[in-house]
């Protein structure tokens, strides 16, 4: 059973990887993660390179998206995405040597408008896996002996699979690793991940670890794939948002032991109230309730009651709207709440 890989001279164990996801992956939820346990190296929210140069050049400060890697326990990933060479290399050399991340990982993954055909960049570069490689081998040059990664999909779509060509590139320009996810951009996050096309790269990349990610739902799911493909490391993105106790599980399963039960309904809604906590103790009352509407939702997913703290919870404005939609609705029954 694999119990962990090394990105350069970063130890990843267990062999497990929190997904960067925008608007989630924030202070809060990293230090949630690691008081639930279990992950290998926790990712940041994605970084735009453009802002972050144009915040230095006007004297702003860092990022909104940075606040907390100064001090965060290690290992840390970062996630940086542009197209243009000078910009990311000025980001990653900064992350590397003043920041003193652990790993700059590049987004070559993200189908989302905004980025892949406003800005050119994430899943519209696999287009180009010469392009790839160029920004790849200046993030690379810029930041060592930090290691840089990159992250991509299978393709921009089924027809133009080309994932093997990428990720080629993505080694030879000196990447430490590479994660694919097993969608095509066009297939955002529809239908199911490819993991047998996961798999084909690893014939193709010859010394750096492979990390599968996509679809991986449970943690029997997550070990079935280090068990069953060719992958050195998996990430796992909404999952990980749904129930963050489930990279604790992984961990148990890995070692060979039996995962404590999962949370009940009532455990669920206190580790809730923690992360409400964490937020609008980072982001204040305003924006920290905006956050926690949509956190809400996934921690509610497949709960009895579901529905109505959804809807509920997502018309709620103040704090103590939400508490109180908290303590009324978050499906917890009336057996469980007099055990």
């Amino acid at each position: 059973m694999k119990t962990f890989f090394k990105i350069g001279n970063v130890v990843v164990s267990p062999p497990v990887l929190s997904a960067p996801m925008a608007g989630y992956t924030n202070y809060a939820h990293r230090e949630l993660l690691r008081r639930l346990g279990g992950v290998g190296l926790i990712a940041t929210e994605m970084v735009s390179a453009r802002a972050f140069v144009c915040m230095g050049e006007r004297g702003d400060d860092e990022p909104e998206r940075l606040w907390g890697v100064r001090d965060e326990p290690r290992p840390l990933s970062v996630q940086i995405w542009d197209n243009c060479p000078e910009t990311l290399e000025e980001l990653a050399g900064k992350l590397a040597h003043d920041f003193h991340v652990s790993v700059v990982d590049l987004n070559f993954g993200c189908p989302a408008p905004a980025i892949a055909k406003r800005s050119a960049s994430g899943s519209y570069l696999l287009r180009y896996p010469e392009k790839v490689g160029e920004l790849v081998e200046r993030v690379a040059r810029a930041c060592a002996p930090t290691p840089a990664t990159a992250k991509i999909r299978l393709g921009v779509t089924r027809d133009s699979i080309n994932a093997r060509d990428v990720a080629q590139a993505v080694e030879g320009a000196g990447a430490a690793a590479l994660t694919v996810h097993g969608r095509t951009a066009k297939q955002m996050y529809s239908g199911l991940a490819d993991w047998d096309e996961i798999a084909k790269i690893r014939d193709v990349i010859k010394s750096i670890p492979l990390i599968g990610n996509g679809d991986i739902k449970t943690a029997q799911e997550a070990v079935a794939r280090l068990e069953n493909y060719p992958v050195d490391g998996i990430m796992i993105g909404r999952a990980g948002i749904d129930r963050p106790w489930i990279f604790r599980e992984i961990a148990c399963l890995l070692r060979g032991e039996t995962p404590p039960p999962a949370p009940t309904p009532r455990e669920q809604r206190d580790l809730l109230l923690s992360h409400y906590d964490l937020v609008v103790k980072r982001f204040g009352s305003e924006l920290g309730v905006k956050l926690m509407r949509k956190i809400a939702c996934h921690y509610s997913k497949g709960l009895p009651g579901a529905r109505v703290f959804r809807d509920r919870i997502g018309r709620i404005k103040t704090g103590d709207e939400f508490l109180k939609v908290v303590a009324e609705d978050y499906c917890v029954d009336d057996s469980e709440e007099r055990a």
